[in-house]
């Protein structure tokens, strides 16, 4: 099997090439502290988008609803030293098009949209902005395009590469519903790649 993406990247790709350490730094310096148990939200979709924060400990997963099928599901996962926030719609009060929910117990630091563009609006950080948003489109693409150039198999096997510890973090009924296929098919996969079948 050919993987494109080498072992120990981040899950979230969009950080790669972005020097994002004084959003870190301002999160952790001026940001709220605030934990979340385990299913507790921090945005909810059709509401106005209001925050941003980076992620200490634990992670969160990005939820959408299907009104047809009447079933949740998951589109995404922000994990330990990474940020969580439905951007671009949080720097300007937008609604939410996901529901941001603790998967774990969390802790974050966490800032207001506001803040956020300001921020990013200063004379220094202007170019950051749109690099910010070319990168999330770039993952996102990628995401799109592999879903018809991989097979469940090697998109599992690459999320695995890329975070080794989702597994531990994030549930299989979660990690199915973000490949799009069932839990029993992530079990399968499983059972194949342990024992070599």
């Amino acid at each position: 099997m050919n993987i494109t993406h080498q072992p120990n990247k981040q899950f979230n790709s969009y950080k790669e090439g972005l020097d994002l350490d004084f959003l870190r730094k301002y999160c952790t310096e001026h940001g709220e502290v605030r934990t979340f148990r385990r299913g507790e939200t921090l945005e909810d979709a059709n509401e106005p988008a209001r925050w941003m924060a980076y992620v200490k400990k634990g992670c969160f997963k990005y939820m959408v609803h299907n009104k047809e099928e009447g079933k949740d599901y998951c589109t995404g996962f922000a994990f330990e030293d990474e940020f969580v926030g439905d951007y671009p719609n949080c720097l300007s009060g937008k609604m939410s098009e996901v529901t941001i929910v603790a998967g774990t117990s969390c802790k974050v630091f966490q800032i207001t949209g506001q803040e956020l563009c300001s921020l990013l609006d200063s004379a220094n950080n202007k170019e950051l902005k749109q690099a910010i948003s070319e990168h999330l489109f770039s993952q996102i693409y990628a995401q799109y395009l592999d879903i018809y150039r991989m097979t469940i198999r090697e998109r599992y096997k690459r999320l695995l590469l890329r975070s080794p510890d989702i597994v531990q973090s994030i549930s299989l009924k979660d990690i199915a519903s973000y490949l799009k296929v069932t839990p029993t098919t992530i079990s399968n996969i499983r059972r194949e790649i342990t024992f070599g079948l």
